[in-house]
């Protein structure tokens, strides 16, 4: 972020601090380069390829996945068409609700979802370059944060 975009001149409460350094995180974390790659790898656009991560986890109905995904059904129907097409995703009957189907991913798919998982899951070089004491320091946070949102 350049130091020209506003938030970092005001002023320079704990608040300012806390909302730099969670926008800091969040462009390391998201970094849309990285998210390009693993897409352009994979031949998916992110949406897709999140919702392949999301099915390799577990099989479930499109309801849930849309749900899980934060979407509606009808975009959900779209996402697996394009995946079932590409052999990563199979439609299987639902045991117990004939109007629904239960969704999940095929050995192709497997394979491509752990493929995205291996490419996000590598750190950043900047990361890996830290001395070990600030990665230490680091993961000693990170641990602190997750906790957290855990109790709350």
């Amino acid at each position: 972020m350049s130091g020209d975009d506003g938030y970092r001149r005001r002023g320079r409460g704990k608040e300012d601090a806390a909302e730099r350094v969670w926008r800091s995180m969040g462009d390391l974390v998201l970094d849309n380069d990285r998210l390009r790659a693993v897409s352009d790898a994979l031949g998916l656009s992110f949406a897709r390829l999140k919702a392949l991560r999301r099915l390799a986890w577990r099989p479930m109905t499109g309801r849930e996945l849309a749900a899980e995904l934060g979407t509606d059904p009808p975009h959900i129907t779209v996402i697996v068409d394009e995946l079932e097409k590409k052999g990563l995703v199979e439609r299987t009957p639902h045991p117990t609700d004939r109007r629904a189907k239960i969704l999940k991913v095929t050995p192709a798919g497997r394979r491509a979802a752990a493929k995205a998982e291996r490419m996000l899951g590598a750190p950043p070089a900047a990361v890996r370059a830290l001395p070990p004491e600030d990665l230490a320091a680091l993961d000693r946070i990170v641990a602190a944060l997750l906790a957290a949102q855990d109790e709350g």
